[in-house]
């Protein structure tokens, strides 16, 4: 830049040059102002361009010497006019420039505007204010925006050494744990953060779940059904040896450890509350055998998902149904009590859930559904307003330095484990991919201890749920298979999915305590079979690939056979199914505690307005007991639940929550020419002819005997 500068400077000292000796020369009479106002602007200049003082110097001292000179020559030139005329003439032919001359004037010139320029923008730069817009409602420097310094900007910005890197959100270290459910089961797994080979930590035939490693790393506590109720245990990450924490009748869940790792608290069932509410307990298996559990919570409405916050360890935040209309994030202070819980979102149109304290104590990072998306939120403890959306995702798990922040991201069959520094701009720049659905990542600084990392970890489980076995015919399409004892008005379902139908009756028997999926309302449907009002037209009944369990069981007892929860998935809505087990395993030994309001469609014909034009409302409370969650159970097996029809307010045969297709990826064209010919399947699309369904086939291995309890009448067949 300097050396620029004086070659600026030098073509600049010799348009200067030239100026005064013609202006020396013509203008005797000035000699003196025009000395002195080159002087002047030589001074000028010098002060406006530093670094080019030597060069401004030297083309002032020749200018003047130039100048002086031509003074002299004009004075002794005066008695004689004749002879200044013949010296002019003399003179033209030196004076006229050359063509060269020409365009070096234009390039000083040129050189003086572009320097006038540089000089402007410096100075509106120089003298501009800076850009300081931060978060609205954000407290501090809690997503690491401006906290209130200067930031400099350039027109042409370069790189700005540090003393250390920007890290990535990973970059911290440390390891990770989570559940991951393969194969209708739940297993711990662990990850070292910036690693791509995740280790099995639990290989139980039973589900383990909620993981949450303790304040130094070596502990891992997780909820467990493996000896029957679902119970609190604790693994020693090192060792892998496992240590029951509880043991009595009822449910405990969603564990979280004190800042000093000498309690838990957790989510807890019990026969005389038959409500969800928080609890804690000594981390010490001894001590928790003889004290027992405190309970935090008492209010109505289930109390889940507790995280115990860092500092003095005085504030759990969990999340609630307890305002009967919503599910909102809550903070109860250990010292005030349940009384005195603050309602920290407080949002009525959305659910909130997961909720983790940052390192802090600041901020807590939760999972809310907006309009069907779900995403990843912060929100400073201390605000009533000022909620950060992090990204699309849920569960939340904040980094040991409270820089980042990993989340679990489901895609159709699979999870990711993202992670993400809040407020940065973009997507998550880490990801683990994983090829099952994961959830309730927790993070710790700890590394992994190496005698796991060198081990590989448990070994994996090589069973699998079900094997298809089908019969093509010569022309490549199935038959139907009978379901073997299924009371339906055509037990049939199409050759190529009826015997992981009959895996998923067994695991739902299993469950529940009785065979539920024995008695269908539909599941083979002929082509002369008409179409319900509000039911989709391409039916997937009539590729034999569908089952439909009975829609009325919502209606009948208190509490009922079933239970539905209505659940948004972008613009669609869907509903999961939920079942009632036996009334001998209500001890908690089948089943769980539903965490979430049922949808109540009875208030359809309330009278209300605003419940009919809504389909329904959500009912008053949770009903007390224990229930399987059938829709995730038809999902291990292929069989997936159904959106409902646009219209499902209205109608009620487009609501759809009872009905599930395994389509295995086909198109609901392709799956009927599975069945049909092309002649077949155009002549029941145009309803030309009658044609007769395909034959059935006999089940190859017929499904066990298995004992059903008497399924409810509903009150129209009563």
């Amino acid at each position: 830049m300097l050396v620029r500068a004086f070659r600026v400077t030098d073509r600049l000292g010799n348009a200067f040059l030239r100026l005064g000796g013609w202006a020396a020369l013509t203008v005797t009479d000035q000699t003196t102002i025009l000395k002195n106002w080159l002087i002047g602007l030589l001074v000028g200049f010098y002060r406006a361009t530093t670094g080019a003082a030597t060069a401004a110097a030297t083309t002032a001292r020749v200018t003047t010497r130039t100048a002086q000179r031509a003074a002299e020559a004009v004075e002794t030139r005066r008695s004689d006019l004749m002879a200044q005329r013949a010296a002019e003439a003399e003179l033209k032919p030196t004076v006229r420039e050359d063509p060269l001359k020409a365009q070096n004037r234009a390039l000083s010139a040129f050189a003086v505007l572009l320097l006038i320029a540089l000089l402007a923008v410096l100075v509106i730069q120089t003298t501009g204010k800076d850009d300081t817009t931060t978060i609205t409602g954000q407290r501090g420097n809690l997503l690491g925006a401006n906290n209130g310094s200067p930031v400099a900007t350039a027109l042409f910005p370069t790189a700005t050494p540090t003393p250390t890197p920007i890290p990535d959100p990973l970059r911290v270290g440390g390891s990770l744990v989570y559940s991951l459910r393969e194969n209708g089961q739940e297993d711990l797994w662990a990850i070292s953060v910036g690693q791509s080979n995740p280790l099995r930590l639990t290989n139980d035939p039973a589900d383990d779940r909620d993981p949450a490693w303790s304040p130094d790393g070596t502990r891992i506590a997780f909820s467990s059904n493996r000896d029957g109720n679902w119970d609190l245990y604790i693994l020693e990450i090192a060792t892998g040896a496992t240590t029951r924490l509880t043991g009595t009748p009822g449910f405990e869940g969603a564990p979280t450890w004190s800042p000093d790792g000498a309690w838990i608290a957790y989510e807890g069932y019990y026969p005389d509350s038959q409500d969800l509410d928080i609890y804690y307990i000594s981390a010490d298996p001894a001590r928790a055998a003889n004290e027992g559990a405190g309970r935090i919570t008492y209010t109505p409405g289930p109390d889940i998902e507790p995280d115990w916050g860092p500092g003095s360890g005085r504030d759990i935040a969990f999340s609630s149904w307890r305002s009967g209309t919503n599910q909102d994030i809550y903070i109860v202070s250990l010292d005030i009590g349940d009384g005195g819980a603050v309602n920290l979102t407080n949002t009525p149109d959305i659910n909130e859930n997961y909720p983790d304290w940052d390192n802090l104590g600041a901020t807590i990072a939760y999972s809310a559904s907006v309009e069907g998306v779900e995403g990843v939120y912060i929100k400073p403890v201390q605000q009533s307003t000022g909620e950060v959306l992090v990204g699309r995702g849920h569960m939340p798990a904040w980094a040991p330095n409270g820089a980042s922040i990993a989340y679990t991201l489901d895609t159709a069959r699979h999870s990711q484990i993202l992670a993400k520094a809040p407020g940065s701009f973009g997507g998550a720049t880490d990801t683990i991919e994983l090829d099952y659905h994961a959830s309730d990542p927790d993070w710790t600084p700890a590394p992994l201890p190496t005698g796991l990392l060198t081990g590989g970890g448990v070994p994996p489980s090589v069973e699998t749920l079900y094997t298809e076995i089908t019969n093509p015919k010569s022309d490549g399409r199935y038959g139907m298979a009978s379901l073997n004892n299924v009371v339906a008005p055509q037990p049939y379902l199409s050759d190529a999915v009826n015997d992981s139908f009959e895996a998923l009756r067994l695991r739902v028997l299993e469950k529940t305590g009785y065979d539920f999926l024995g008695t269908l309302e539909d599941a083979f449907w002929k082509d002369d079979r008409p179409i319900e009002p509000g039911e989709p037209q391409q039916n997937w009944h009539y590729t034999g690939r569908a089952f439909a369990i009975n829609r009325d069981l919502i209606y009948v007892g208190f509490p009922t056979a079933i239970e539905v929860v209505r659940e948004e998935v972008e613009v669609s809505v869907y509903w999961r199914v939920y079942v009632r087990v036996v009334d001998g395993a209500q001890d908690g030994a089948l089943g769980e505690p539903l965490r979430y309001l049922p949808w109540d469609f009875e208030a359809r014909g309330s009278g209300d307005v605003q419940d009919y034009q809504s389909g329904g409302k959500l009912k008053n409370a949770a009903p007390p007991g224990y229930y399987v969650d059938l829709t995730q159970l038809a999902d291990d097996f292929g069989w997936l639940r159904q959106p409902a029809e646009r219209t499902w307010q209205y109608n009620f045969g487009a609501i759809q929550y009872w009905e599930f297709v395994k389509s295995d990826g086909l198109s609901w064209q392709s799956a009927m020419l599975q069945l049909y010919s092309s002649e077949e399947f155009e002549a029941i699309q145009s309803e030309s002819t009658t044609v007769p369904p395909p034959p059935a086939l006999p089940t190859d291995t017929a499904t066990p005997e298995v004992f059903r309890t008497a399924t409810p009448l509903p009150p129209d067949q009563q």
